[in-house]
């Protein structure tokens, strides 16, 4: 499938602006399963500075920086991506999780020592011995690891309610467990607190959902969102996906723009700002199915950033 994927943010200020600095990561990922054939970014004032980098993720960051007064900021990213579905895997085929728990702990080879990373507490994952407890329900003596990563995202669905505006990004995971609601982002981190608490390698991954519109009506333009789910380190298969939120392995309506330890290191867009007073933020997210472009030479290769 290749989809036109459109997130814009608009940020509007009761005073001007007169500096502000930002990190952008919003370009899909090339990767197994999913290639980004275009990318553009469009900065509206036109930034003093701006440059490309690698974290240490491998996730493409934009940093942007605008040094006149500004009332408004627009930032949109436009990309065209080519999405597989993945290659099945058995779950019952897969090794025991208590052998994968001991091959990261003392790891041989370099795929096990990076998944290491994805171990250990981050600023947004930290230590809930409930979580672990909650985790033992599904991670039974010598089962099979995906077998029992899928039966704990079938029961983080089934037990916890989606219920916007309850949480925000900073509501810790303790809190989550105990009221049984939350957003993507918490069943993520949630999913991935369980998993780490048993010595196993989570990591967050954000990206999109393509969402369909009900039968008979029309798609509505800037409706679809940013997304969350996370992968588990499942070694000869690497990073295997899962989608607590919607209690499946991510397919070919997932679009991935990168991944971390938790939210914190793939936030769409953060920065700092000096003046501004009151703040108000709009997000709008198109995901559009596609069919096949013509592909030129010069389209595939292009990664552009652009003023407005």
């Amino acid at each position: 499938m290749y989809y036109q994927v459109r997130h814009t943010t608009n940020y509007l200020y009761s005073d001007a602006v007169v500096l502000c600095q930002n990190q952008a990561r919003l370009s899909p990922q090339t990767t197994r399963g999913q290639t980004r054939h275009s990318f553009s970014l469009e900065i509206s004032p036109e930034p003093t500075v701006r440059r490309r980098w690698s974290d240490a993720f491998q996730n493409e960051v934009w940093y942007f920086s605008i040094e006149t007064p500004h009332h408004r900021l627009q930032v949109t990213s436009r990309s065209l991506v080519e999405r597989l579905a993945p290659d099945p895997i058995d779950p019952a085929a897969t090794p025991a999780w208590e052998r994968v728990r001991d091959l990261l702990a003392r790891p041989t080879g370099v795929a096990e020592r990076l998944a290491g990373q994805f171990r250990v507490e981050s600023p947004f994952i930290m230590e809930l011995p409930e979580a672990r407890d909650y985790a033992r329900q599904s991670f039974l003596p010598g089962r099979p690891i995906l077998e029992s990563a899928l039966d704990l995202t079938r029961r983080i669905h089934a037990d916890f309610h989606y219920s916007p505006a309850t949480t925000a990004i900073s509501t810790p995971t303790r809190e989550v467990f105990l009221t049984r609601r939350g957003v993507c982002q918490d069943f993520a981190h949630l999913q991935i607190t369980c998993l780490r608490s048993l010595g196993l390698a989570a990591r967050y991954v954000s990206g999109y959902l393509v969402t369909l519109p009900p039968p008979g009506k029309p798609r509505l333009v800037g409706a679809d969102a940013s997304h969350a789910w996370l992968g588990l380190f499942v070694p000869e298969a690497g990073w295997v996906d899962l989608d607590p939120t919607n209690n499946l392995i991510p397919a070919d309506r997932h679009v991935t723009i990168g991944w971390g330890r938790d939210y914190g290191d793939v936030c769409p867009i953060k920065g700092v700002f000096t003046g501004g007073g009151g703040q108000s933020i709009a997000v709008a997210v198109d995901v559009e199915p596609v069919d096949m472009p013509s592909l030129s030479a010069d389209l595939a290769d292009d990664v552009t950033i652009m003023p407005e």
